[in-house]
Formats: structure tokens, C-alpha cells, sequence
């Protein structure tokens, strides 16, 4: 399969089909609602301590209060991963793998002024995401592309810095890094911040399995990551342990009108150290 064979038909197996439908499918009101707030559309989780005042008050605004909480913790946790992707200046390029609806390929043009292009092989997200680089008058800047992570046909060396924000778990790490490898420049930066389950415990706990489960996704042991970097020339220069940091969005989660049923199998797999949630960056060399 040539180089262009895989931009235009960026789904290869049976597996990537059912994640990019569920993802075209998708419709979860933690996801909109959320981005509702301010038109930043994260498909992620949040940091820090959880201002817990927010479920006292009217009950008539407290959904509203709640919603708002929530997406300030996953906007922290989005700006502490633009922290990691280092010396970005106006000129440089950068890569958003699997981009959701484009929330992070935002917060990065606004914070560092350069190219932002951003991938996934949901249809849906990524007419949204430009639509929304449309609609913020900056789809000059950004641009979101239906190609699959593992073969996105962009040109070696042409990155300064890729991402990925919780979406190493759908595909295979021994693929992955290969492709970074070759895209990011000599010196470049790859920030991840994933859920990993713990070595340390043993296989895959029964809450993981339920993550799994929930997300048709394969949440990846804690060494396959370090394993993988350094078979592909990445050298950690960070590895920040969040685990404790999440627990507070998690919690406030479980008890707001936008909680899917999954909460408990997170703070369960959190608490009791079979999942961790980790934040991960190392440069090209």
C-alpha cells in the first residue's frame, strides 16, 4: 500500500472501523457540554483540586456549575501538556494526533502562534474541529486531516513537536513510535498523557478491563511505553505522575448529571494502583 493509498483510505483493519464509528457515532453530553462552556471541545480528562462549592447553591444552576468546573480541570490538564512540548516558536509545525474535536490543536495555536495540524480517522470530528478552525478564523493555522496515526503521510522531519492526549490506548505502540520517529525533527519533543495500567500489579485489573470495555480501547502496560520510546530513538526528559492530580475531576464527576456510568471503574483502578495516569515526554535524538 503506497503512501497515498493510506491518506485516502486511512482505515486498515476491522478494529479501526469500529472506533472510527463509535467516534462518528459519538454524541456524549460530557464531551459537548462541556465544550459548550467556551467552545473548546476536549476529549479528555482533568488536573488539580476540584472546587467542591460548586454543588452547593441554587439547584436550578447547579448542572451549569458543575459543567463549568469540570472543564476547567481539563483545560488545566491540556495547558500542563503544552508546557511539556517545549522551546515552540511562530514558525514551527505541530502535530495533534488523534484530535478529537480539536480542543488541544487550539490551545496550542493561541499559546504558541504556529502551524497546528491535527489527525483522526473520525469524519465527524474532523469536520467539526474545521469547522471550528473556520469559525475562529484560523484555519490557515490549524487544520484537522482524516488520517490514521500510524501512517499519516506527512513528510519526515517536518514536526517540531507531537502529542497525543489519551488516545495511545486504540493503537499499537510498536507502530506508533516508528511513525514519530520519522515525522519529528532532530531535538523534537513527544508529549503523551495516557491512563496506563501498572506493571507493578500484575495484569490488567478488572476496573481496566471495564475501561477497556467502555472505550473499545487496549489500555497499554506502563514499561511498553518506555520499551517502545527507546527502541524508536525518543529519550525521556519528563515523566510526571498524575495519577493523584485526577482523582479530584474523577470524584466530581461521578456526581454530576454528566457522568456515563464508567466513574467508579476509574477512582476504583486509581485508588487501589492498578491504573495510573502519567505524563510522558521525550525528544528525538
Amino acid at each position: 500500500m503506497t503512501v497515498q493509498d493510506t491518506v485516502t483510505h486511512p482505515l486498515r483493519s476491522l478494529y479501526q472501523k469500529s472506533v472510527a464509528n463509535y467516534w462518528n457515532e459519538e454524541k456524549n453530553p460530557v464531551n459537548l457540554r462541556l465544550g459548550e462552556v467556551d467552545g473548546i471541545y476536549h476529549h479528555h480528562y482533568g488536573i488539580g483540586e476540584a472546587d467542591r462549592s460548586v454543588l452547593e447553591g441554587p439547584e436550578e444552576t447547579r448542572q451549569e456549575r458543575l459543567t463549568a468546573e469540570l472543564h476547567r480541570l481539563e483545560c488545566a490538564q491540556a495547558e500542563l501538556l503544552m508546557t511539556h512540548l517545549g522551546d515552540i516558536t511562530p514558525e514551527d509545525r505541530l502535530l495533534d494526533s488523534g484530535s478529537g474535536r480539536g480542543g488541544s490543536s487550539f490551545v496550542a495555536h493561541s499559546r504558541f502562534g504556529c502551524r497546528v495540524d491535527g489527525v483522526s480517522i473520525s469524519e465527524t470530528q474532523v469536520a467539526f474541529a474545521n469547522g471550528q478552525a473556520e469559525e475562529r478564523g484560523v484555519e490557515d493555522k490549524v487544520r484537522f486531516h482524516l488520517r490514521n496515526m500510524l501512517h499519516t503521510g506527512f513528510g519526515s522531519d517536518s514536526f517540531q513537536a507531537i502529542w497525543n492526549n489519551e488516545s495511545t490506548m486504540y493503537v499499537d505502540l510498536s507502530l506508533l513510535f516508528p511513525e514519530y520517529a520519522r515525522l519529528l525533527r532532530h531535538g523534537g519533543r513527544y508529549v503523551t498523557i495516557t491512563g496506563c495500567y501498572n506493571d507493578a500489579y500484575g495484569l490488567p485489573s478488572r476496573a481496566v478491563s471495564e475501561i477497556n470495555a467502555h472505550y473499545i480501547c487496549s489500555i497499554h502496560p506502563r514499561s511498553r511505553y518506555f520499551k517502545e520510546m527507546a527502541a524508536n530513538r525518543l529519550v525521556p526528559v519528563s515523566v510526571v505522575d498524575l495519577t493523584a492530580a485526577t482523582i479530584p475531576y474523577w470524584e466530581l464527576r461521578a456526581e454530576s448529571p454528566l457522568a456515563t456510568g464508567i466513574e467508579k471503574a476509574f477512582l476504583e483502578a486509581y485508588k487501589d494502583g492498578s491504573f495510573q495516569y502519567l505524563l510522558i515526554a521525550a525528544d528525538k535524538v
